[in-house]
């Protein structure tokens, strides 16, 4: 093989490497610009989840459609949709007028919202399916693990860095200059990317103009299974991270004063910048950490069921720890939180989030290493809708479970939900 045929994948998993990065660095920047300003609007915590919604309830379509879309076009194509989606969504919410009514305020957020998450879900079914497409038959054992990973864990840290810009550029230059700024950001890199399309058609592949739309769902046995796996895993995360523990930790961290409602907005942002910066490094490092280079694909399912269990476990044992604690302070723990158990429970978490990030990394390597080259973006886009769908129930799930049952509620569903998808990765049989 030449050094140019050589050159060729390389350049173009740099390419897709970048354009993932720069749309999750403005995704992460996004949410937290929403979060925040409307949180100073005074909308409540629950109305603020509202606001993502449909931000989640996207990403379940928009899976489906964009694996056979990738299929179809041509993943270069649906790589570049995305990006260029982003830009108009950042720029649609820079039009926001304080003048209007509440309700049609919501009502466009979770709009544009809706159309973030279409962006988000169609760079992502062209990126990680552009993987599958550039790894070579004969490569050695536990390449495709370390690159699926690198990509993932290191997209996942630029998004924890999303949320340390946007909350700069809010400060800075108030919410429609900061969403501008982004969208100017991204036209840049989507320019040069579109730009790039021909080089990248001969590497990614063209498109397949006789596929149909039925093809999305698999006839896969164990895809099905992971992918329902994969649902009750990033349900059981978004049951406590989207609501739950940032109105615990803010009820728990300010005085109620102005000046402490600050302090414990930063402390929550913060915390939730290093859960999901330190997620995606472990994720990166998971290959080295559970030694891919010697497991085949047998091995790598028998990981998945083994740290599926690990993650019950520890999420089991903190909502056991929160139950306890709770007792003889008040019947939900939502005010007034002893700062032992605060700290507990960011523990904890922190703990959650390293086996959470192994977890989700040999799932990642696993859809594509089940899938064939020639259905990976239809795999992957009907994989990452199971995903898409868990982290909207998780997302309602957190709302109402916090308003019924407090923190010690969260953790239990979570708690149920990572017990449902042991059970579902029991039965992947490679």
């Amino acid at each position: 093989m030449t050094t140019r045929t050589l050159a060729a994948p390389v350049r173009a998993y740099a390419v897709v490497t970048l354009a993932y990065w720069a749309f999750m660095l403005t995704d992460g920047a996004l949410r937290m610009l929403v979060l925040l300003h409307f949180h100073t609007l005074g909308f409540s915590p629950l109305t603020l989840a509202w606001l993502f919604l449909l931000y989640e309830l996207a990403g379940v379509g928009t899976n489906l459609v964009a694996g056979w879309l990738g299929t179809r076009f041509g993943l270069a194509s649906t790589l570049v949709a995305g990006l260029l989606l982003q830009v108009l969504t950042l720029a649609a919410l820079a039009e926001l007028d304080a003048g209007w009514t509440v309700a049609a305020s919501i009502a466009f957020v979770m709009l544009v919202q809706g159309a973030s998450g279409v962006a988000k879900d169609l760079t992502k079914t062209g990126a990680k399916s552009a993987v599958k497409r550039l790894s070579a038959d004969d490569a050695p054992r536990g390449s495709l693990f370390r690159i699926v990973a690198l990509l993932t864990g290191s997209k996942n840290a630029i998004k924890g860095l999303g949320f340390f810009v946007g909350t700069l550029l809010l400060g800075a230059v108030g919410f429609r200059d900061a969403t501008l700024l982004l969208a100017a950001f991204l036209a840049v890199l989507f320019v040069a990317v579109a730009l790039t399309v021909p080089r990248l058609d001969e590497s990614l592949g063209r498109g397949r103009p006789g596929s149909t739309l039925r093809e999305v769902f698999s006839t896969d046995a164990a895809i099905n299974r992971l992918a329902a796996a994969r649902l009750f895993l990033f349900g059981a995360r978004d049951t406590w991270f989207v609501v739950g523990v940032p109105i615990f930790f803010h009820d728990a961290l300010s005085d109620g004063t102005p000046a402490g409602d600050a302090q414990a907005f930063a402390l929550v942002g913060a915390f939730m910048a290093v859960w999901i910066i330190g997620y995606g490094a472990v994720q990166a490092a998971a290959p080295s950490l559970v030694g891919a280079h010697r497991h085949d694909l047998a091995d790598s399912v028998t990981l998945a069921r083994r740290w599926s269990g690990v993650l019950a476990g520890t999420i089991g044992v903190l909502t056991l720890i929160t139950a306890f604690g709770v007792a003889g302070e008040n019947a939900v723990l939502q005010a007034s939180a002893p700062y032992w158990l605060v700290a507990t429970v960011a523990l904890g978490l922190l703990v959650f989030g390293v086996v959470f990030a192994i977890n989700s990394s040999v799932h990642s390597y696993l859809i594509l290493a089940l899938s064939t080259r020639d259905r990976a973006a239809m795999d992957v886009g009907f994989y990452y809708a199971a995903n898409a769908l868990g982290r909207l129930v998780g997302t309602l799930l957190s709302g109402s479970s916090y308003q019924l049952g407090g923190l010690t509620g969260c953790l239990a569903v979570a708690t149920g939900m990572t017990l449902a998808s042991r059970v579902a990765v029991g039965r992947v049989e490679p």
